[in-house]
């Protein structure tokens, strides 16, 4: 069974693996830098459209963030 806590950390995974500061990735996804660090720090999860938009500007594919695929 996959758990939120799996999904969570594929998230924190690509956003620290991408270079990209918390500030950078929040303009390019629309949000505000806080709702990034409140995904990181567990605190709450995207929505399933800015999770598409995170995993567009992060160039992962969603099914490995959603622990479907290797």
């Amino acid at each position: 069974m996959i758990t939120v806590e799996q999904i969570r950390a594929r998230l924190v995974e690509a956003i620290r693996n991408s270079g990209l500061t918390q500030t950078e990735l929040a303009k390019r996804v629309g949000v505000i830098q806080q709702s990034i660090a409140q995904y990181l720090s567990g605190r709450a999860m995207p929505s399933i459209e800015t999770f598409a938009t995170l995993c567009a500007a992060l160039e992962v594919d969603p099914a490995y963030i959603l622990c479907l695929s290797d």
